[in-house]
């Protein structure tokens, strides 16, 4: 709805009111009224916005703008009483108020330091985390809504990256959707995506470690050829350098399955888990890291280049690890999670959740991304 077509009181003067900007609108003359400072009419534009808003909001816009345009106008152009302004300057801030700029503060921070990913679940941890003491996750949702700040929203589409008609065995379902466990390196999860460019697609494949939910793998190329995988599979075992019995589960598709990449598990004393046929939910929390990729660094971007869309990638993954919490951690990043394993520290000990990648009924996002920094040989 728009500021010429606003309807209610006071449109005529609205209308007029525009004309006036310059004069004053009826109000004492002063030089900022006479001479609106540059972009002043693009702030009036910006008043649209406001007209849905609540009478507070449009009491601070009033306010903001007092210097630039007529408070009478202002005031009959966003349907409020003159009245009720000057008593809502007049009431002292309640402690709740000032309280909630303090908050608003520290969840701007964090979702600038985060870059938007972080919606209420994440962001309540953080703003307690900063304020010493247990803030309400409604009171977070509800400051974030008003603020505008919220997180990157989740696109439903999905990329078929699995070629699973091929002549290779396949393994069975060891994994069987067990989906916890008890540290490091006892089972890792694979994937590949792609990340579309202006240069054409970036496939990418990556290996998670299921313990701490941490990408300990990674590879990148322009095609999505069976070396792709062994080279993700190459970073991830140069880096963590497992004992046998690792678990190592992906999808039947035929870089998996192929007799080079069955031979380089094999000679490691990895058991090989594969999915049941067209099942991505016994892959649930792999395709949720792909998803969450796709989401945080990937949609709302456009990677002229490939070059672009690598650098982009490994960034990410990087704060993935080391930045980003993860409710089924107990809001620890996978590297503090992990870290705290490998000091003798319980998760119960520091109010931690226990890891627990249950399958939820909600159908993942599936997409995939790419892997990590070096991490801590077990």
């Amino acid at each position: 709805m728009g500021v010429s077509s606003a309807q209610g009181p006071g449109v005529g003067q609205a209308r007029t009111g525009a004309a006036d900007l310059r004069a004053g609108g009826g109000s004492k003359p002063v030089e900022a009224r006479e001479r609106p400072t540059e972009g002043g009419e693009g702030d009036l534009k910006k008043s649209r916005g406001v007209l849905c808003e609540g009478v507070d909001v449009k009491y601070a816009w009033i306010d903001k703008h007092r210097q630039i345009y007529s408070t009478t106008m202002m005031c009959e152009l966003l349907s409020v009483s003159r009245s009720g302004l000057n008593a809502a300057r007049a009431r002292r801030p309640s402690k709740r108020s000032i309280d909630d700029k303090r908050l608003v503060e520290q969840i701007r921070d964090g979702h600038r330091r985060h870059r938007g990913r972080y919606g209420r679940r994440r962001m309540t941890p953080e703003v307690s985390e900063a304020q010493g003491r247990k803030i309400n996750h409604k009171r977070v949702g509800r400051l974030m809504r008003e603020h505008g700040l919220q997180s990157h929203k989740r696109r439903r589409f999905r990329v078929v990256t699995t070629d699973s008609k091929h002549a290779h065995p396949i393994a069975p379902n060891v994994l069987g959707r067990d989906f916890e466990a008890a540290a490091p390196n006892q089972k890792w999860l694979v994937d590949m995506t792609y990340v579309p460019t202006g240069e054409g697609w970036l496939y990418l494949a990556l290996v998670l470690d299921l313990y701490a939910r941490k990408l300990v793998g990674w590879a990148m190329s322009e095609t999505m050829p069976q070396e792709l995988t062994l080279c993700a599979l190459d970073v991830a075992l140069g880096w963590r350098d497992p004992d046998a019995g690792l678990m190592h589960h992906s999808d039947r598709g035929s870089q998996y399955a192929a007799k080079d990449y069955r031979k380089k598990l094999e000679a490691r004393g990895i058991t090989v888990s594969m999915s049941r046929k067209g099942d991505c939910w016994d892959n649930a929390p792999m395709e949720s890291v792909n998803g969450t990729l796709k989401v945080e660094c990937v949609n709302d971007e456009h990677f002229e280049t490939r070059e672009q869309a690598r650098q982009a990638i490994v960034e990410y993954i990087g704060y993935y690890n080391t930045e980003r919490r993860h409710s089924s951690l107990g809001n620890m990043t996978p590297a503090e999670f992990e870290w705290r394993w490998r000091a003798g520290v319980k998760p119960k000990d520091q109010g931690a959740a226990p890891v627990r990648h249950r399958v939820t009924h909600r159908r993942p996002v599936p997409g995939s991304s790419q892997a990590t920094e070096p991490a801590v040989r077990g």
